[in-house]
């Protein structure tokens, strides 16, 4: 049975982060700033309760009768006991056999076109530890980016409009940055999983390392270009985060509603059409979180069984990267130009140029993943290379037609006068021919 490393990483970055952020809360208290305190106990109690509430949901406990476990986990203590129960299933599978098995069947990776069927017997201690990862994996992805992205962004402007970063604001920095990362990689990992669930995916550790690797550059250069343009135009900001913030948040409703499909009613059995309604907007929440800092590696689908397009769109993973580019591009030029004196020491054309940089190692960091290291590559209708190839090939031919549309127009558009002075080609043609046949004429 698989060790459950992933639960141990989970409950270590909660229980951390929340430590640090309120003994960071405790040090704004003592000097004064009572604004701040406030900001960064908003940001590590609200998902600490979406946290609790999401492991509730998971384990259908709100349907229960456990009282001691809603007890903890309104203690803020749920993360805890569910570790504990999590390394007494594991302990005891070793040691008891198990009665009841049930069988699963997935499919191996197809070699040489050929996939084959696999039968698996699980048994309910694994039934039970695959229940807890899936929580746990789901309130990562939570704690990172409805708590973790906005209190790094938080701290780390704080450390800019004051030039001093203490070594506690700095440890919970990594912290956070470490928990922001986690949760991006097992968004990585649950989109592969729901997207090719009938398949045996088996994840290797160097893809592992190339998805930290590219999420720490996307996430961290995304932070500083936000906290960079914070720092000198605070009232845009808001217009460029409520942008970036509601059109992702409308987006899965938009297309819902233009798809004209019926209300999803089988997302939980025993949830109410009003308990169905919050379900998918805190999903769509949780969605725009998401993509307000990197790629959320799923579409979400709302007319969708599963609530996730199961299609690999490169084209929509094109724009959002070359948009978001755009973006930190224009951000970064107008922190360049409004740039105050806390500033002054700090070589601004090599920022922008590393902050651009390491974006684009980001991207790279991408594309070597999913050209090399996908563990479902063999399932794509066309690699990440072949789709960009295609893309130049459009625009190459989309230039090449407006170039020859323009050139017609401009024939099309010369005056009479310029047509009447340039002799036609039928007009050159017949004047060697009645120059021969004058020849003719004079020799006979």
């Amino acid at each position: 049975m698989k060790f459950p490393g992933s639960v141990l990483a989970s409950v270590f970055l909660f229980v951390a982060e929340t430590t640090a952020a309120l003994y960071l809360s405790s040090t704004y208290r003592s000097g004064g700033d009572g604004m701040w305190q406030a900001l960064t106990l908003l940001f590590s109690l609200l998902p600490c309760a979406l946290v609790q509430l999401t492991l509730l949901f998971v384990h259908r406990d709100f349907s229960r009768d456990r009282p001691l476990v809603l007890l903890l986990h309104l203690l803020q203590l749920g993360p805890l006991f569910r570790c504990f129960e999590v390394f007494c299933i594991y302990c005891q599978s070793s040691h008891i056999e198990e009665p009841y098995v049930s069988i699963t069947k997935k499919r191996q990776m197809p070699k040489n076109g050929l996939s084959e069927e696999i039968e698996k017997e699980v048994g309910q201690a694994e039934g039970k530890l695959f229940t807890h990862r899936s929580a746990f994996s789901r309130a990562s992805v939570i704690q990172a980016f409805l708590g973790s992205a906005p209190q790094l962004t938080l701290q780390l402007y704080i450390s800019a409009l004051q030039q001093d970063v203490t070594i506690g604001r700095c440890l919970f920095m990594v912290l956070s940055l470490l928990s922001i990362v986690y949760g991006a990689l097992r968004c990585n990992i649950l989109a592969i999983k729901i997207k090719y669930d009938e398949y045996d995916v088996k994840v290797k550790p160097l893809a592992y390392v190339c998805i930290f690797l590219w999420r720490s550059f996307e996430i961290a250069t995304r932070v500083i270009v936000l906290v960079l343009f914070t720092s000198v135009l605070k009232t845009w900001v808001v217009i460029d985060i409520l942008i970036n913030f509601l059109t992702f948040l409308f987006y899965p409703w938009i297309l819902f509603w233009c798809s004209g499909s019926p209300f999803p009613e089988n997302i939980e059995k025993a949830l109410s059409r009003v308990g169905t309604t919050i379900v998918l907007c805190f999903l769509t929440l949780l969605y725009a979180g998401i993509n307000m800092f990197c790629w959320s590696a799923v579409q979400l689908k709302i007319n969708n069984p599963d609530l996730i397009s199961k299609s690999q769109n490169w084209y929509q993973l094109l724009v959002y990267y070359m948009l978001r580019f755009i973006e930190n591009a224009f951000l970064l030029l107008m922190w360049y130009l409004y740039k105050t004196d806390i500033y002054m020491y700090v070589c601004a054309p090599l920022l922008v140029l590393q902050l651009l940089i390491g974006y684009c190692t980001a991207i790279l960091f991408m594309i070597v993943f999913y050209q090399f290291f996908h563990p479902c590559k063999k399932l794509f209708s066309s690699s990440v290379s072949e789709s960009f190839q295609e893309w130049l090939k459009c625009a190459c031919c989309d230039c090449r037609r407006r170039k020859s549309s323009e050139s017609a127009e401009k024939t099309d558009l010369r005056s009479p006068a310029d047509r009447e002075e340039t002799p036609s080609s039928s007009k050159i043609s017949s004047m060697p021919s009645q120059i021969l046949n004058a020849d003719e004429l004079f020799s006979a």
